[in-house]
């Protein structure tokens, strides 16, 4: 019986031993059990429906899983002037801050050189360091989606696009938008009018107004982040597909579908890598695989057939069996960009996108 009770004893004593170390281990790898604050910075509101609210939804839902403190910064210049702000973030506590916009990406580096103790995210650039990563989606493939929708909804022939300006990233979408309208659509034309602004309302407005006259347009969408042109279509009856948010109903009568961002896909796996100390600075590019790009649901308005025809397109891109820079591609003057079996790369669709491809129409004052 001694030996029993011994025996039993030693039982005991390594369960509750056991029992001590289970808990000191799992304290020790809680990343959560401290809040650690996060210092936002905005180049616009977060609550606009668009590019900004895309980013705050996303971290309002980090916020609850990761034990955050967000201090939100919103209409940041996009100067020297954004470098204090960044800088008092950091003194009240904030050991990651994080920007929304390419404007901000030199003088968010030049902070983050100056403080190697906090990490740095900046939204679109394409810069990298031991404590700075850039990111950006390739919602270029969801452009190529929202292209098939509109060949297949309009009935002119004559699509809209609104632009803020002539840049990579804009004629990236607009090319990726135009090849998916005319793999499904071959007399269809997209007429594209640049604002010259991502937020300006009226400069956005009369841009669409100016489209709109001068075309016969019943499908449109934009790459702003004012709803100002989505006003317009509303206001003349022109189906609209939008950028950043499901607006649906916001436009209950005449909204498709968009194209939007889940950054709270990208943002929770990156702000736990910080927290678990493992982050890796460098220039992130993730697509639909990541589930950092996709479309809001198809609403009433879209035609029949078209859920299929984009589901079809969709797997193959998630598959990796197709990219929409797939040869062959020709440019707007008929000569071939990328040739039968080759693709674009990274670099040149980042950076040096300076050309159309057939079926792009640039809308200007004559």
């Amino acid at each position: 019986m001694k030996k029993l009770a011994l025996i039993t004893g030693i039982i005991m004593s390594l369960i509750f031993i056991g029992i001590i170390v289970i808990n000191i281990k799992q304290e020790d790898t809680d990343i959560t059990k401290n809040q650690t604050k996060v210092g936002f910075v905005f180049n616009h509101v977060k609550d606009d429906a668009s590019w900004g609210q895309a980013h705050y939804e996303a971290m309002e839902y980090c916020k609850a899983e990761l034990n955050l403190l967000v201090d939100y910064r919103e209409s940041v210049p996009m100067d020297e002037r954004c470098v204090s702000v960044m800088e008092e973030l950091i003194a009240e506590g904030c050991k990651i801050i994080i920007c929304n916009s390419y404007e901000y990406g030199e003088y968010e580096k030049k902070v983050a050189d100056e403080h190697p103790d906090v990490y740095f995210f900046h939204a679109t650039g394409v810069d990298e360091g031991e404590n700075f990563a850039s990111y950006f989606g390739r919602m270029y493939q969801m452009r190529y989606l929202c292209g098939i929708v509109a060949g297949l909804q309009t009935q002119t022939n004559e699509i809209g696009y609104i632009a803020a300006f002539d840049i990579s990233e804009v004629n990236r979408g607009i090319n990726a938008f135009t090849l998916g309208v005319k793999s499904v659509n071959q007399r269809a034309k997209v007429y594209v009018r640049f604002c010259d602004s991502w937020m300006d309302d009226e400069l956005t407005r009369t841009a669409a107004e100016k489209l709109f006259d001068g075309h016969n347009i019943d499908v449109m969408t934009v790459h702003s982040d004012s709803l100002a042109a989505y006003d317009v279509a509303d206001e003349r009856g022109i189906w609209i597909i939008g950028y950043n948010c499901d607006n649906s109903e916001r436009y209950p009568e005449h909204f498709l579908t968009a194209a939007v961002w889940k950054w709270e896909n990208f943002y929770l796996p990156k702000i736990r890598e910080v927290l678990q100390d493992k982050f890796v600075g460098r220039h992130y590019w993730d697509g639909v695989e990541r589930g950092i790009v996709g479309l809001s649901p198809f609403t009433e308005h879209v035609k029949e057939g078209t859920y299929e025809q984009v589901e079809e397109q969709l797997r193959r891109i998630e598959d990796g069996v197709f990219d929409v820079f797939y040869g062959p591609v020709y440019d707007s003057k008929g000569r071939i960009r990328v040739k039968r079996g080759e693709c674009m790369t990274d670099d040149a669709m980042l950076n040096s996108f300076d050309w159309y491809v057939t079926g792009v129409r640039i809308d200007e004052d004559k």
